[in-house]
């Protein structure tokens, strides 16, 4: 293991022993908000101390190993031990790393889905309501909540458009990584040749904002528009202007909401949309300087570039940023995505892991 990183375990270390005298001082609970702080941050770096301690333990353990081998009597003893302490040292470094990973602060939080139908015409639109359901069912697998906040319904079913917020802690730390482009490449109903149509949809999962207040919107920056909510093709007409889109000139963003009971739903509704997404499109600028210094499996965080393919006559998924294959459309489009999201989870893992070895 690193100088660099021995050196912030053992600073860790310390400041545990720290931490533990202040909780047991004398009104160390007359300051709730300090005490919670103090609670959450030894919390957070015991495993960590408690990992290193078995590190130095085990690295104790090999110098004695090592001074027996002098012994004749000893040594093959000795060795044995040298051979277990080594592995035993090499897999507590990796714990160690592991846990010294930078946690992502939006991991907990709920997200907004965005789905939106790109090349493809009508089987572009049935696509996306494919990826919709995929992931409701994902959610309801996890007990999350599904609330659609704006959906515009394709002529022949699925959606030009849909953007949904799913409710459930983790919920962007599992759906973090599904930004980007997705492709089917299946035989449309109303193909009469048999022939395999290739078409495309774009995905976007964009942490909530805790507190709309969070992110800086200057009033004179947005224009609110009302109209009128309707159903597919017009079948139901609102009879109040109760539908709200708002226009973000310095950004471009427009955000609009049709789902909520009132005017007044649909605006605070798309408030929160337009909060989480300047939130996201300023965390993509400060991650675009980062991402030329090393690879980020996310890509370069467009909507546009290709992560996945659905071969519906292969039967299989593809995800091209990890050369993953997986032959079982059926069951991850009907939300069994355990297996794919954990192999994204563990890839980016691993190129922090690198990145932190390079940084030490």
């Amino acid at each position: 293991m690193k100088p660099s990183m021995l050196q912030k375990l053992a600073n860790l270390s310390e400041r545990l022993e720290e931490l533990n005298r202040l909780l047991s001082s004398e009104g160390v609970t007359d300051n709730m908000d300090n005490y919670r702080k103090i609670m959450q941050e030894h919390t957070e770096i015991t495993p960590i101390v408690e990992q290193y301690h078995i590190y130095t333990q085990t690295e104790s353990d090999l110098k004695e190993a090592h001074l027996m081998l002098a012994d004749p009597e000893m040594k093959a003893f000795a060795q044995e031990e040298i051979d277990s302490g080594k592995k035993r040292l090499e897999e507590v470094a990796l714990a160690l790393q592991t846990l010294l990973l930078p946690k992502d602060p939006s991991d907990d939080k709920n997200i907004f889905l965005e789905i939106r139908a790109g090349t493809g015409g009508d089987e572009s639109g049935l696509f996306a309501g494919d990826l919709f359901r995929m992931y409701s069912r994902f959610a309801d697998r996890q007990g999350w909540k599904v609330e659609v906040v704006s959906a515009n319904e394709g002529e022949v079913g699925g959606y030009k458009e849909i953007i949904a917020k799913i409710i459930g802690y983790g919920a962007y730390s599992k759906l973090k990584f599904e930004s980007g482009g997705h492709r089917v490449q299946r035989v449309p109903d109303t193909e009469t040749q048999g022939r395999i149509h290739t078409s495309a949809c774009t995905v976007a999962i964009l942490p909530e904002v805790e507190e709309v207040g969070d992110v800086e919107i200057n009033p004179a920056d947005i224009r609110i528009d009302t109209f009128r909510a309707s159903g597919a093709g017009g079948q139901h007409i609102n009879k109040t202007d109760s539908a709200v889109r708002i226009t973000h000139a310095p950004t471009g963003i427009v955000v609009e909401c049709q789902d909520g009971r009132s005017q007044h739903a649909n605006k605070a509704q798309a408030m929160q949309v337009l909060a989480a997404r300047i939130k996201a499109k300023q965390v993509d600028e400060q991650q675009s300087k980062i991402a030329s210094e090393r690879r980020n499996l996310i890509g370069s965080g467009d909507r546009s570039e290709r992560i996945r393919t659905y071969n519906y006559p292969q039967g299989r998924i593809t995800d091209h940023r990890i050369n993953l294959t997986l032959y079982k459309i059926e069951a991850i489009t009907e939300g069994d995505m355990d297996e794919l999201i954990h192999a994204l989870a563990t890839e980016y893992q691993a190129d922090l892991l690198a990145s932190l070895g390079e940084e030490g």
